[in-house]
């Protein structure tokens, strides 16, 4: 974990990938407490929001490249890892997710280890996989095969 600070593409890379993927479309209910306006809408006390994380992490006001698996969204002109405030994988406010800080760590330490030791390629005649899901309420990725081979 001491060598994440400088590892700036790697870093980019595991926040890309929870951009892109966007595995949990919508957040956690929340409840008005109180009748309140958004945007010229009236939404009565006692209703049921949901944040859509989609139009949050897919938002070409904020995305270069909203539809597309792009590292550089989290790096700096330097080449350093740079978080954004509309990235938010993990919902927002008082209800965001309290594992976050340790599913942080684990994704980067299964990435950088299995990249550290496996070489992942698509087997000779298969197809690429697909960059679009199927999505009932968690997005999931298309079937794909993938050789691992031992470094």
């Amino acid at each position: 974990m001491a060598d994440q600070a400088r590892m700036h593409f790697t870093m980019a890379v595991v926040h890309e990938v929870q951009r892109f993927a966007d595995i949990i479309p919508l957040g956690l209910p929340h409840m008005t407490s109180r009748d309140i306006e958004v945007q010229g809408f009236r939404i009565p006390k006692g209703t049921t929001l949901f944040f859509n994380l989609s139009s949050v992490l897919k938002d070409e006001s904020v995305w270069k490249k909203p539809f597309r698996f792009h590292p550089e969204h989290f790096l700096d002109a330097q080449g350093h890892f740079v978080k954004h405030s509309a990235f938010m994988p993990f919902s927002a406010g008082r209800r965001s997710c309290l594992g976050e800080p340790l599913a942080r760590m684990e994704l980067f330490l299964f990435f950088t280890c299995l990249l550290q030791r496996f070489s992942l390629s698509v087997p000779a005649g298969q197809p690429r996989p697909s960059d679009h899901g199927g999505s009932e309420f968690l997005v999931t990725p298309s079937p794909y095969q993938l050789c691992a081979v031992p470094r």
